[in-house]
């Protein structure tokens, strides 16, 4: 598991290729970045089924009741198949502009 930290945005990346020991260790590690918004950068993974992008729902929903952005980062996926409760997007850009919109959409009061 990488950590990148960029202001207010923390990516973590999964250096290792098994998402349960991954979305583990996330979940271990959670309080240390409860305050920023995440990105889960799972860009590694050729491809990767509904499911386990799915695993990462309950986080998310935990992260959003704080204010906080959640965003997942997986390269090729049906983007449609996900809940509009998890954000899912191809890129790592398209993630950061993400929390971009939804930090100003906060600061008005949406």
């Amino acid at each position: 598991m990488k950590v990148d930290q960029k202001g207010h945005t923390v990516t973590i990346k999964d250096t290792q290729g098994d998402i349960n020991s991954f979305l583990e260790k996330v979940m271990q590690q959670f309080k240390t970045f409860e305050k920023q918004n995440i990105v889960i950068d799972l860009t590694a993974y050729s491809s990767l089924p509904e499911a386990d992008v799915k695993l990462f729902l309950p986080l998310s929903k935990q992260h959003k009741k704080a204010k906080k952005s959640f965003v997942v980062v997986v390269a090729d996926f049906d983007f449609n198949s996900v809940s509009d409760k998890l954000t899912v997007v191809p890129s790592l850009l398209e993630a950061h502009d993400i929390i971009e919109m939804e930090e100003i959409e906060r600061d008005l009061g949406f």
